[in-house]
């Protein structure tokens, strides 16, 4: 009998959906944090873009609405308590390298924050298939454009690729 043998290290996944064009537009955080393979917590926060400014199409993507986050925390506030979660720590997103990474990036220098120091992993450069299709090929629920389930669905795809990697004896951190 074999046992199942995992890969077990500390990272956040996260997703950001945003209200329009620019990087720095956030209006929803989803985060979810692995700990020796255990989930550890699962935040979802929606958050006031600058003047809380949104453009249709981007509330055709997400379903969120201005009115939704007329009285939410900018991001600003909301950093202070999720910088723990990515400063220093293993980050993973599906597109990270071209858009959670640096609109996080975008974000904070809109607010006169320095950028935290992280260790990012993309899982779209891992897989080479979009979210959707992944999620439909490995039987992942998906609600797709909420940005806590984006970012569980990146959490089960990391994991997969982490015990990929240690059957296979290597590990890559596209």
């Amino acid at each position: 009998m074999h046992k199942q043998i995992e890969m077990k290290i500390n990272f956040t996944a996260i997703d950001f959906e945003t209200a329009h064009g620019k990087g720095w537009s956030i209006c929803q955080v989803g985060l979810v944090r692995i700990e020796n393979g255990i989930t550890k917590e699962k935040i979802s926060i929606l958050v006031q873009p600058p003047n809380n400014f949104y453009w249709d199409k981007f509330i055709d993507i997400h379903g969120i609405t201005p009115q939704q986050t007329a009285s939410a925390a900018t991001f600003d506030i909301v950093w202070q308590q999720r910088e723990p979660f990515i400063k220093n720590q293993n980050l993973v997103a599906h597109n990270g390298f071209s858009f959670d990474f640096p609109y996080l990036n975008q974000t904070l220098e809109f607010y006169n924050i320095a950028p935290p120091k992280f260790i990012g992993y993309c899982t779209y450069r891992i897989f080479g298939e979009n979210l959707v299709l992944l999620c439909g090929q490995y039987k992942i629920k998906l609600n797709h454009h909420h940005a806590l389930s984006d970012a569980m669905a990146c959490v089960e795809l990391f994991q997969i690729h982490l015990n990929n990697n240690l059957k296979n004896g290597s590990f890559n951190n596209n």
